[in-house]
């Protein structure tokens, strides 16, 4: 009799699965329109300047109670009500970078009341090996309920969702390790299997860092470039704003390099940086080394160097030479709409205005959305006193959102002229 007393109590602390599972299904719909929701606000709010793809699911009732027997086995079996955990709701953020992830953090934060943010894999050793990802528990917006609660159902006090943030490579590795760990009875107990696992996972965390690193030096470069285009541009509005050689023309940017010294990325990063500082003569000779290095570069790349360079010479006054570096860059690459714009540029100051309107044409048929190449083929056609033409490509110009004071001016210039005419 004792014996079946103490079998007694232990059933008592046994969760009655259909009971559990009949409650949890009948939240299911409720869940599901609740992720759904969190879902949607995220998507329409989350601003990142990279894609971030999305996944969403509420869990499986079996995986629901493997974790409830493991975690509230006590609860599960005392309660008539739903048992709540954490990761009911999981929507999942799959960024490109690293830098993505303190991003799109700090924006849901923004969004949402904050219950807990765990950086899972964050305190493993160097030893260890395990993904890693961003937790954040967030609270149950008001307006992600439904409108009418079906009848029985009561929201639990502490009914969260779970978003998670990872890069593409930390979701493939934990897919992979779900697939190798968590789904098999078998785990790798052997130190050379699970060598070869923590090396999997240094070498994927060793990729995230190195994309990060291309992407800072991607945004640093572009951050120059755009510089130096601005400068050049500038020289052509007014020839007579020329920084002097060898003096800086904007403040030094903090180098990034992650390529190897002596290879075409790393000289064309020190050409880039000598030409913004103003050391022209030196970004001119780094440019000719690239183009004359063997093996030679690809067409590609040498149209880019050869745009450069003109640029460099074109700065330096030497027109002649920017004109034969931009004719260069189109050889080596028909559909570089810029070095052909650029050519149109040198042609003006050239004032030979014909074989301009010529290559402004031409560039324009290859990109229809230049705006300041509309603006200097009005330019142009101004000069040749085709009125008209000139009106056209300022209204085009504007209309693509070219807003510059030059604009208004040649605007207000072609109206004068329609006046006197009538």
């Amino acid at each position: 009799m004792e014996l079946e007393n103490k079998t007694d109590d232990i059933y008592k602390d046994i969760p009655a699965k259909t009971a559990i599972k009949n409650i949890y299904d009948s939240y299911g719909p409720l869940l599901d329109h609740i992720m759904k929701s969190i879902k949607a606000k995220l998507v329409d709010n989350i601003k990142l300047s990279s894609e971030v793809t999305y996944k969403a699911r509420v869990k499986s009732f079996n995986s629901y109670y493997k974790k409830v027997l493991r975690q509230h086995p006590k609860e599960a079996a005392e309660s008539k009500g739903l048992v709540c955990l954490t990761d009911m709701m999981g929507i999942r953020m799959i960024c490109t970078f690293l830098e993505d992830i303190k991003e799109v953090q700090e924006q849901i934060s923004s969004m949402f009341d904050i219950k807990e943010v765990e950086i899972k894999g964050a305190n493993q050793s160097f030893r260890e090996f395990g993904y890693e990802s961003v937790h954040v528990l967030i609270a149950i917006p008001e307006d992600c309920f439904p409108k009418e609660i079906p009848e029985g159902l009561t929201i639990p006090k502490d009914l969260v969702c779970e978003i998670q943030i990872r890069t593409i490579l930390q979701d493939a590795w934990a897919e992979v390790e779900h697939e190798l760990i968590y789904k098999t009875e078998f785990t790798p107990f052997d130190m050379p299997l699970r060598r070869k696992l923590a090396s999997m996972n240094a070498s994927l965390s060793l990729a995230d860092i190195i994309f990060q690193e291309i992407r800072d030096y991607q945004k640093k470069l572009q951050t120059e470039m755009n510089m130096r285009r601005r400068s050049f541009y500038e020289m052509a509005d007014d020839l007579t704003e020329v920084a002097p050689s060898g003096k800086t023309i904007t403040d030094s940017i903090e180098r990034v390099n992650p390529y190897v010294r002596g290879t075409i990325d790393d000289m064309l990063l020190q050409a880039i940086h000598a030409h913004n500082a103003g050391d022209l003569s030196n970004a001119i000779l780094i440019y000719t080394q690239i183009i004359e290095s063997k093996p030679a570069p690809n067409n590609i790349v040498l149209s880019v160097i050869y745009k450069h360079r003109g640029m460099a010479y074109f700065t330096q006054n030497d027109y002649d030479n920017a004109l034969n570096d931009f004719k260069c860059s189109v050889d080596c690459d028909p559909k570089s709409f810029r070095s052909i714009y650029y050519e149109g540029i040198v042609y003006s100051i050239k004032k030979d205005y014909e074989k301009a309107i010529e290559r402004f044409t031409t560039s324009l048929s290859i990109n229809e959305y230049q705006s300041h190449t509309f603006y200097r083929r009005a330019l142009a056609y101004y000069e040749l006193n085709q009125y008209e033409n000139a009106m056209n490509d300022v209204v085009a110009a504007q209309k693509l959102g070219l807003e510059e004071e030059g604009v208004k001016q040649l605007h207000s210039k072609l109206m004068e002229k329609f006046d006197m005419k009538m």
